[in-house]
């Protein structure tokens, strides 16, 4: 069920869904001689859109996410397994084209190969299924034997879950799959603005990894002001803080995490 109300709740916040449903409910408004509603519901698609697309507002909630969790001033020695959170695959291409075609949280998987030659014996651990609502896809443990493969990471080495459809069930089905032992050092790599909740997840979950974060969106010295970004970009970047904020904070209230904005210990 939360799954579910997760994946409605995401569709109807991000901002471009929500411009379409307030001018949605202005139309109706207008048509039924509400003209207060059919003026007030435009004015807010509007001003989303504009603050949305237009300003540097999405970057400046994305930056507090991003500098939360920071990697180790020195590097671990002595790593067991390297996990990286999926959503870094096309899943529908993938499914039809059997190929690895990547996409905008490619960073993800990039680093994983690094690590994964720095640390030539750690396990390296994908975590992720078809975490859509209605779409077929390919899960992304599914596709990365293909392309770790190719890059010359022995399949031998690799730890594949392939169920979970969120980062709740990453961070427990994970937890299930490799069995921590104490002492043992695990690096947790995602997009740094997704760090709070995987961290939150995992730390809920009693697994102790260490923060590996990538793929960052942010320059760091954000301010409020007009965009310097192309529009597209910056309504990602709210369409991706909104996300990370609501979710942290429906995490939360369901008992999932236990801060809604974790710290570094």
């Amino acid at each position: 069920m939360f799954f579910v109300a997760s994946k409605l709740v995401g569709f109807v916040i991000q901002p471009l869904n929500l411009i379409a449903l307030f001018l949605l409910v202005g139309l109706v408004a207008s048509l039924v001689r509400l003209k207060r509603l059919a003026v007030l519901f435009p004015a807010l698609a509007l001003l989303i859109l504009v603050v949305s697309a237009w300003t540097s507002t999405g970057s400046v909630l994305l930056e507090p996410l991003e500098d939360r969790f920071a990697r180790p001033a020195v590097p671990p020695e002595d790593v067991k397994g390297i996990i990286v959170l999926g959503g870094f695959f096309e899943g529908g291409i993938n499914l039809v084209r059997h190929g690895y075609e990547l996409n905008d949280s490619a960073d993800r998987i990039v680093e994983a190969v690094i690590l994964a030659r720095r640390y030539k014996v750690a396990e390296i651990v994908v975590t992720g299924g078809n975490g859509s609502l209605l779409l077929a896809g390919e899960g992304d443990a599914v596709t990365a034997p293909r392309l770790l493969g190719a890059l010359g990471i022995a399949r031998e080495r690799l730890r594949l879950e392939m169920r979970s459809r969120n980062t709740y069930e990453n961070a427990v089905f994970t937890r299930d799959l490799v069995k921590p032992k104490p002492g043992e050092k695990w690096l947790l790599v995602t997009s740094a603005f997704h760090m709070p909740r995987s961290m939150a997840l995992f730390r809920k979950a009693g697994f102790d990894v260490v923060a590996w974060p990538t793929d960052y969106r942010t320059v760091g010295n954000e301010r409020l002001s007009l965009a310097r970004d192309n529009a597209i970009d910056c309504l990602q970047n709210m369409t991706l803080a909104i996300r990370e904020w609501v979710g942290l904070a429906a995490y939360r209230l369901s008992g999932k995490i236990d801060h809604v904005f974790p710290a570094p210990q």
